[in-house]
């Protein structure tokens, strides 16, 4: 460890001795698996494993839980609360050569595959079979990662997140016993739902080495737009009276004009005003798809709208979402050498419009860059609040306007976090949102991890 002396060198030559040169302790492997995606305080493991299968993963915990050492799990990193830095150091578990689908029942439209395995790697296997997996985070996220912060994306609006596209999970628990929960069946009545417990654990009730997965059938017809809005009330009270009609929209996303603005400079091609917009897609049937474009452009025109787009094509769609789903970078480029202090909140679909009126409203006051985006179908939407890292005062205020975010969404009966997760940059309202019921999280923390070595610091202090 680059001559220093590990705190936990005798767990360090152990799992040597079982992995070989899959276990690291070199200075730049180190440092990628202490940070995030987003702006966080990075920490450093002592060493990194890279098991590739589910019995390795059992042998490197009983190893740490015998030697007392944290463990973190993995993914690729794009998380953006910090989850995967391992704040107490010790081992950081990569799951990235875990990355076998091992079977898909087409029959049964569910597939099972190892926590590496990433959402494009998937649907690029199941593209011959007419099937797709949905959920989708905008980076190519692992699977794994995934589930353990119960993901969600652009097409939960309609397929739903990780909680509901999850059907089975095998778990190495924190002293290397191995467990499944759940089975391929589409309900049961049998015990504790064992399956949702460690959805969105973040690793710190155990690790997740195998995903039974839904699937579903590829539309015959996918359509996708864009439409402009003369501001972001009008662009949010028509994705409300969409939702509220019960159009079945497959992705509807907004992004205000400050993001719009980030937009052009990143992707000068896609040559849209600076004003909020919707991006928007449709599938179903090909008259299906006619009917709701019609009826969702009605809705829209009533509100102002003008620029629609539509690309049927799917390179033109591809290039579209693509767009969309590289706004954190965009957003960077209004300020060269900022970093995003990112947050996300979920409110009623009923109370987005406030919740939005008066984020916009608390970033105004805070003076402070912070472009909005967000699956607004289901009432999650995000900041990127551009600061220079090294000004304190920067950060400092970033952080009590992602503080003053997450008071508005749990006033408005919202969450603190619909999509990003815990880690360590929600902890502090998990009391606030939970209440008594962070008791019972802990008790549950203690019980499957008495020593409390699973990627500690996250989600509950025990």
């Amino acid at each position: 460890m680059d001559g220093q002396i590990s705190p936990h060198s005798d767990v360090i030559e152990a799992l040597r001795a079982e992995l070989g040169d899959r276990l690291s302790t070199g200075a730049s492997i180190r440092d990628l698996h202490g940070r995030d995606e987003a702006y966080s305080t990075p920490h450093l493991p002592d060493a990194v494993a890279f098991p590739e299968t589910t019995e390795e993963v059992s042998r490197i915990m009983a190893l740490c839980h015998a030697h007392r050492c944290p463990v973190v799990p993995f993914g690729i990193g794009s998380s953006l609360e910090g989850h995967v830095i391992p704040l107490q150091g010790g081992i950081s578990i990569d799951t990235s050569r875990m990355n076998r689908v091992l079977a898909v029942h087409e029959a049964d439209l569910d597939a099972v595959v190892q926590p590496g395995v990433t959402r494009k790697q998937l649907n690029e296997e199941l593209r011959a079979t007419g099937l797709m997996f949905t959920v989708d985070p905008g980076a190519n996220a692992s699977l794994g990662g995934m589930a353990a912060t119960r993901a969600s994306g652009t097409n939960a609006v309609r397929y739903g997140t990780m909680r509901e596209n999850v059907l089975a999970l095998e778990v190495v628990l924190a002293d290397g016993r191995v467990i499944r929960t759940g089975t391929r069946a589409r309900k049961s009545a049998a015990g504790y739902d064992l399956t949702h417990l460690f959805l969105g654990s973040e690793g710190t009730l155990g690790i997740i080495t195998a995903l039974t997965v839904r699937l579903f059938g590829q539309p015959e017809r996918i359509s996708a737009a864009t439409c402009a809005f003369p501001d972001v009330p009008a662009a949010v009270d028509t994705v409300i009276l969409a939702i509220q009609s019960g159009l079945p929209m497959a992705r509807i996303e907004l992004l205000d004009e400050v993001q719009m603005r980030g937009m052009a400079l990143y992707n000068p091609d896609l040559d849209m005003p600076e004003a909020p917009h919707l991006f928007l897609e449709f599938h179903g049937t090909e008259a299906g798809v006619a009917e709701q474009v019609a009826q969702f452009r009605e809705i829209a025109e009533e509100h102002g709208a003008s620029e629609f787009r539509w690309a049927t094509k799917t390179e033109d769609r591809t290039r579209l979402w693509e767009a969309r789903h590289n706004a954190y970078y965009a957003a960077q480029a209004l300020r060269q050498g900022a970093k995003g202090v990112v947050t996300d909140s979920c409110v009623p679909i009923s109370a987005l419009a406030e919740a939005i009126a008066r984020t916009k409203s608390a970033i105004a006051e805070a003076g402070l860059i912070a472009p909005l985006v967000g699956h607004v179908g289901d009432g999650n939407f995000h900041l990127s609040i551009l600061v220079d890292p090294e000004a304190a005062d920067e950060v400092a205020a970033a952080k009590a306007l992602a503080s003053r975010v997450s008071h508005i969404a749990l006033e408005l009966g919202g969450t603190v976090t619909g999509e990003h997760g815990v880690g360590t940059g929600k902890m502090g309202y998990m009391r606030d949102e939970h209440g008594d019921a962070l008791d019972v999280m802990a008790d549950i923390k203690r019980a499957l991890d008495p020593l409390n070595l699973m990627n500690p610091g996250k989600i509950v202090e025990v």
